[in-house]
This record gives C-alpha cells, sequence and structure tokens, in this order.
C-alpha cells in the first residue's frame, strides 16, 4: 500500500491525515542532545552522516511519525557555494556576508556543490536503509529568498532588513544572488532525490516579509521554476512549498508554482486554510508549536480542530513553524494521539 503521505501529496482525502513535526529531530529530545554532544558540535552533525541518520531516526522511534525529515540545515547550500559559516553557541548561525558584485564573483559554481554536500546524501542513503517502510523520507532546502537573507546579513535577522536594502540599492546584485541559489538548490534537490529522499520540502521561512511584486519575482517564481526543474527530471516526487506567514498570498500558491502542497504556518486559521488554500490541493499544518510547551486541553482542542477543519480534503498534519527546544516530549505524544484519535480524554 502506498504510504500515507504520498497519498495525500497525491490528492486523497485519507480518514486520518499522516503527521509528521518540522525540526522533530531537535533539541527538545534527550536522545537529540546526547547524539549531539558526541558530534561535537551542530555542523559536525550535520556533515556526520551516520549521526545524523541516528538522530532523524530517533523522532521515528520514539513517536512513529508518518515521514522522517533528512536532518541538515538550511545553510549548508550557501557553506557549500563558499561562504564561510560557523555557529555562535547560543545565538545562532554566522556566515560572511555577500553584498558587492566581488564577494559574489568569489562564490563557487553551483556545479561545484556536490563536494561539500556530499555527507548529506550519504545522511539520506542511510535512511533510505533503515527507515521503517511505511516511513516516507522528505529531503529539503531552504528557498532562495530565505537564504539570500542569511547571506547579505551574515546573521538571521527580525525583519530582514539588510537583505531588503540590497534589493533596493543593488537589484540587478540580489537577482543574480536568488539566481544562483535558485539554480543550485534544484542541483541539490536532485542529488538528494537520487539518494533516496521521496519528497522534497522547500522552506522559505521569511517569505512574509515580501510584497507586492518581490513576493511575486523571489518567493513565488524562484519555487515555480526549482518545481518545474525537478517535475521534468522526477516527475513522480512531490514537493512541498512553505512560503511562511504568506497570509492571503497563501491562495494560488500551489497552482502558482506547481507544488502537489502548500504548507501552512498558525498565523492563519485553518477554517480559512480549508476555504481558500485546501480548495487547490493538499496542505499540510497549521498547530501552533506554543502548544508543544503549554499542553494541556488546548492543545488537544486545537489539534482536534484542525483535523476537523481540514477532514474534506488532502491534509498533512504538522506544525505552523518548527517545535521549539524547550517543548514537552509528552506533549508531542498527547497530539499524535490526538490527530490518530487514540486518547479518550
Amino acid at each position: 500500500m502506498t504510504k500515507k503521505i504520498l497519498r495525500a501529496l497525491a490528492g486523497e482525502t485519507l480518514e486520518t491525515p499522516p503527521i509528521w513535526m518540522m525540526r522533530q529531530a531537535g533539541r527538545y529530545l534527550p536522545e537529540y542532545r546526547a547524539t549531539r554532544a558526541q558530534a561535537g558540535d551542530f555542523l559536525s552533525l550535520c556533515y556526520n552522516s551516520e549521526l545524523a541518520a541516528e538522530v532523524t531516526l530517533q523522532p521515528i522511534r520514539r513517536y512513529g511519525f508518518d515521514a522522517a525529515i533528512l536532518f541538515a540545515d538550511i545553510l549548508l547550500l550557501p557553506q557549500a557555494l563558499g561562504v564561510d559559516l560557523w555557529f555562535e553557541t547560543g545565538e545562532g548561525p554566522r556566515m560572511t556576508t555577500t553584498t558587492t558584485d566581488t564577494e559574489f564573483n568569489q562564490l563557487k559554481a553551483v556545479d561545484d556543490i556536490h563536494e561539500t554536500l556530499n555527507p548529506i546524501y550519504e545522511t539520506v542513503r542511510i535512511l533510505r536503509r533503515e527507515l521503517p517502510s511505511e516511513t516516507t523520507l522528505i529531503g529539503f532546502a531552504g528557498a532562495p529568498w530565505t537564504v539570500a537573507t542569511y547571506m547579505i546579513a551574515g546573521r538571521g535577522t527580525k525583519d530582514q532588513g539588510p537583505a531588503h536594502a540590497l534589493k533596493a540599492e543593488n537589484r540587478a546584485l540580489f537577482a543574480k544572488i536568488i539566481d544562483l541559489l535558485t539554480q543550485s538548490t534544484i542541483e541539490y534537490l536532485s542529488a538528494q532525490i537520487d539518494a533516496g529522499a521521496e519528497v522534497v520540502k522547500i522552506f522559505d521561512s521569511w517569505a512574509g516579509s515580501l510584497v507586492g511584486q518581490d513576493f511575486h519575482d523571489f518567493a513565488l517564481e524562484p519555487a515555480r521554476q526549482i518545481t518545474s526543474e525537478l517535475k521534468m527530471r522526477y516527475p513522480h516526487i512531490p514537493v512541498i512549498a512553505f512560503p511562511r506567514e504568506a497570509k492571503e498570498k497563501y491562495v494560488g500558491f500551489a497552482k502558482a508554482t506547481g507544488a502537489d502542497c502548500v504548507a501552512i504556518d498558525n498565523s492563519v486559521s485553518a477554517e480559512w486554510v480549508a476555504q481558500n488554500v485546501q480548495v487547490d490541493g493538499c496542505v499540510q499544518g497549521n498547530l501552533a508549536s506554543s502548544h508543544m510547551v503549554t499542553g494541556g486541553q488546548a492543545l488537544i482542542d486545537e489539534t482536534r480542530k484542525i483535523v476537523r477543519a481540514l477532514a474534506n480534503g488532502p491534509h498533512i498534519f504538522n506544525l505552523g513553524h518548527g517545535i521549539t527546544p524547550d517543548a514537552n516530549p509528552d506533549h508531542v505524544q498527547i497530539m499524535i494521539d490526538t490527530v490518530r484519535e487514540d486518547r479518550t480524554a
């Protein structure tokens, strides 16, 4: 029988939605923290294929999610393009900036990314061997706009101000950065598919800060190009797009890009999603990740509300964003039981 997530992505409405969780392999799990300590640091964990596969498998063993998502980071791709990348403890990623034509011209060619990224592909191959037969393997990459915001600022920013400034001041250079990332993302995801990924997801975490034509040019159009090329190469591999906080621009995003599913954050209601987005096909989401911290009856009620609101079309249950390090692992099990209606509470 076809895996549940693949059935939903093909447009089938299932009695019980399949479920997985963004950042399901992460710091909220004690077994993850132990493995990361063994690796030494975050980047070493990403590039150690055996250990990266282990942390990908940990939430599958613990919870039996319907999908595993490759453990990696969206900033490995710019690192493969030649950007220096490191992580400051407690502060997050830092990288050398790309804000001038000189800096851009020092980046590597698209064809040269695989030398750095080969350990990631090996992680995918290990996972295809070791995952349970019913579990779907999801590969992923950051969307060009979101990755560009880090490359331009050299770090994460609340308002993506440096990227917006470069876009306004030197749109030609900005467009070159987006195009390089679009083409390299196509090759990166293709290599993940070649290694065994059954679905790929494009994370545009900062899509919501793009407005007007900029949203079309730098969020929608790169997603369309990536999806179109992947569909030409791999017609049967589904693509999930996640233009986070796109709000009304979620409407029609699947049709405009060719994505098989649109992941939805929790800034919009599941009822609105059913009326405006699910009419075009599969949706994924959208429980607020804060419920994984607070738990209680509100977690159960909101989970049931989302399941019921999206029950009349193809739906993959997920959070509206990644689970946070302060989440309670027991609350994750309550969420899963509620989705699958194993609970009487």
